[in-house]
């Protein structure tokens, strides 16, 4: 009799921990998802945003945001990031997430950023967006124009 207990017990315990186990799984993969998700940079090449505390933490207690777009090789880039919400950081990342060009204060001498960039790889590249410290957020604009030689 104690050997059909403790096989009865067994399966009691064992059905609520796969279903446990399994509904951790899809969490974590929904969370996953939520994660990491860059925003395409419209054919425009300017969009104007929000920077939040939703968005995807520095590890300086400030936020994120990145943005897609596709370069090629030869292309010259000026990115144009503009808030008067928060004093603006923006970095241009190659595929492998290394750092191509990044600048905090443009040339104006405001807390706005303006980058230029000479691409040497055709590619997906990322345009990160994030405030200087732990300036906070706010609304912005961010500009891409590609530059052509006269």
């Amino acid at each position: 009799m104690t050997n059909a207990f403790a096989t009865r017990f067994s399966f009691l315990l064992l059905l609520p921990l796969t279903f446990l186990t399994i509904s951790l799984t899809t969490v974590a993969a929904r969370a996953q998802n939520r994660l990491y998700n860059p925003i395409p940079i419209p054919a425009s090449n300017e969009i104007s945003d929000t920077l939040t505390q939703n968005d995807i933490p520095t590890g300086e207690g400030g936020f994120a945001r990145d943005y897609t777009i596709d370069l090629s090789g030869g292309d010259q880039v000026a990115i144009d990031l503009i808030s008067e919400s928060f004093d603006t950081i923006v970095t241009l990342l190659a595929s492998d997430g290394s750092t191509v060009a990044e600048n905090d204060d443009g040339p104006d001498g405001t807390t706005n950023s303006l980058l230029f960039a000479r691409i040497t790889e055709t590619g997906k590249y990322i345009i990160r967006v994030r405030a200087f410290g732990e300036t906070g957020g706010g609304q912005f604009n961010l500009k891409v124009t590609r530059l052509r030689p006269i």
